[in-house]
């Protein structure tokens, strides 16, 4: 049986290389250089599986991946992975004396604001520069090794593009964290060892049309009358106008269990749009890794 084509958000010793690799040991990864153009891979059958950054526990969603979900694509989560970050500041050995003199800094926007603080006491006006991810910052930084320039990435990225770590775990807060999606065009759950907590169903709500008041509060009742467990609940604007949203909702059940299919239901009688992403398992890395 030939390998799986994973996608991940590239290029190599990305966070979500290292995310990939944690779960799909024997797959072949295919590196991607932006988060659209991974999910379309899965979406346009290129691969099998995509991975792609969700969320940041210091940052938040990546707005983009959310938004790609709803509004471009019908796949499906087949998994979470979750991982510890480490940020480092990394510069070509060159520039290894000197590197407190770097006239730009180079990262992916997520990583530069988890490390605000460090960087506003630190280098005050060094220009940032967004890069689509933190190995493509690194790489970037390996091939212009005559500019005084650094970027912020996790050691392995270090180890792959020859760069000096010059300042370690230069991240804000100590508890760093970052979610990964597992994407396929098929709606099943990966059933691998290791996987933790209870399993986790991702819908996408759009209220009625009508906009009649308590319109949220009745679509939380659906789920708190059930004994449904909320963990997340985030707004997204719908791009259709000022104050026009959509919801996005971790429930921890199961979508095939009686309790979750009678609410889907109730809430579409309620003249709600939902769009479900699929229940999924949560996995763990054992490693600490960096975020994209």
């Amino acid at each position: 049986m030939s390998a799986q084509k994973v996608a991940y958000l590239g290029p190599e010793a990305s966070f979500t290389h290292l995310a990939s690799k944690a779960l799909f040991q024997d797959e072949l990864l295919v590196p991607i250089r932006t988060i659209p153009e991974c999910i379309e891979a899965v979406a346009n059958g290129k691969v099998d599986v995509a991975v792609v950054p969700l969320e940041n526990a210091l940052e938040g969603t990546v707005p983009l991946t959310i938004d790609y979900l709803f509004h471009e694509v019908d796949v499906s989560v087949i998994a979470e992975i979750q991982a510890p970050i480490e940020q480092h500041l990394m510069v070509h050995p060159n520039n290894h004396k000197k590197w407190e003199e770097i006239t730009s800094i180079y990262s992916h926007p997520h990583a530069l604001a988890q490390c605000h603080k460090y960087l506003y006491y630190r280098f005050g006006k060094v220009p940032l520069e967004q890069s689509t991810s933190t190995a493509a910052a690194a790489k970037f930084v390996s091939e212009n090794e005559k500019a005084c320039i650094a970027a912020i990435g996790n050691s392995s990225a270090a180890i792959e593009y020859g760069l000096t770590i010059v300042e370690h775990n230069i991240h804000d807060f100590h508890f760093n964290h970052t979610r990964f999606f597992v994407l396929s065009r098929s709606n099943h759950c990966i059933q691998k060892p290791g996987h933790i907590g209870q399993v986790k169903t991702t819908v996408m709500i759009t209220l009625p049309k009508d906009d009649r008041s308590g319109a949220l509060h009745q679509v939380l009742s659906v789920f708190a009358w059930r004994q449904l467990n909320l963990s997340k609940i985030e707004s997204r604007p719908l791009k259709t106008g000022l104050g026009q949203y959509f919801f996005v909702m971790d429930v921890l059940e199961d979508e095939q269990m009686p309790m979750m299919i009678g609410a889907m239901e109730e809430l579409k009688a309620l003249g709600c749009e939902v769009k479900s992403l699929g229940s999924y398992n949560t996995y763990e890395t054992e490693k600490k890794i960096a975020s994209d």
